[in-house]
């Protein structure tokens, strides 16, 4: 109730009634908590590394791949449809490029994602078959944070990865869209044309709250592994304890450490 009572006003006075506003308002608090977690922080200063990137790139695929496949079935729903825009913004295809890039062509039998992401993926599934409306709050969020922040976290893996060209980089670029800033515009100005009841936008902003959350949980569950980790790394002179995690393990906690840098990192440019 905290972040919907945000929703109605903001530092300076009346939220308006267009919707991507109230959502900002809505979300301000979550922002904040996200963006000030000491994986973004890192994240911020260069501090990733090529195995992280690679299995951030998995996680991304899943999120991306359900968000997509949702909103490509629920093109003509009419909360939908105006802001579909799959041939400026869908992810799914750069990922794959990536992907293959880095991973080879059998990436696809390489693909390994924690618990998270497919608690992640199996809301956008759910949404998709009872209340397609609300994809519109992931869709602005994720986006329109790619289309900002992911400018921003691209250029700063390049150089941390000390990468000499932008192969592998594909999710960060957007050659359908020639003015980030003025598709934006055309972005908000589309999705505050929705018309929605006083439910329905009541149940927009919770799920955007509910976007944040999924992310700010994830962080949660790495904090717990990375406390373990940490402690029996140091009771093994400091190396990482793969006798103490199986491997599969230590690859779920390196995706899921990626899947929060970018989702709430590229998120928190967004609005």
């Amino acid at each position: 109730m905290e972040n919907m009572k945000s929703a109605r006003k903001n530092d300076t006075g009346e939220v308006g009634s267009d919707l991507s506003e109230q959502i900002k308002a809505a979300t301000k608090d979550n922002h904040v908590r996200a963006e000030n977690t000491q994986l973004m922080l890192s994240y911020q200063k260069g501090q990733i590394t090529l195995p992280q990137y690679k299995v951030l790139l998995c996680s991304l695929y899943e999120i991306y791949k359900a968000l997509e496949e949702e909103l490509d079935r629920n093109s003509s729903h009419p909360a939908v449809a105006p802001i579909y825009f799959p041939q400026e913004l869908a992810r799914v295809e750069s990922l794959e490029r990536d992907l293959e890039h880095f991973f080879g062509s059998d990436w696809r039998k390489k693909v390994i994602v924690p618990a998270a992401t497919h608690r992640y993926e199996q809301r956008l599934r759910q949404i998709g078959r009872e209340n397609p409306a609300l994809l519109v709050a992931h869709a602005y969020t994720r986006y329109l944070g790619d289309l900002s922040g992911g400018q921003v976290l691209g250029k700063i893996t390049q150089k941390s990865l000390g990468l000499s060209n932008k192969e592998g980089l594909s999710f960060f670029s957007f050659p359908g869209v020639t003015s980030p800033n003025r598709f934006k515009q055309l972005y908000r100005s589309r999705m505050n044309s929705i018309e929605l009841t006083e439910k329905g936008r009541a149940e927009m902003l919770e799920e955007a709250v509910s976007a944040f959350e999924f992310n700010i949980q994830v962080f949660d569950d790495l904090q717990k592994m990375l406390s373990v980790t940490i402690a029996t790394g140091d009771q093994s002179n400091g190396s990482f304890p793969t006798a103490t995690l199986p491997s599969s393990h230590i690859m779920q906690f390196t995706v899921g450490l990626c899947v929060a840098l970018a989702t709430i990192g590229m998120g928190m440019y967004a609005l």
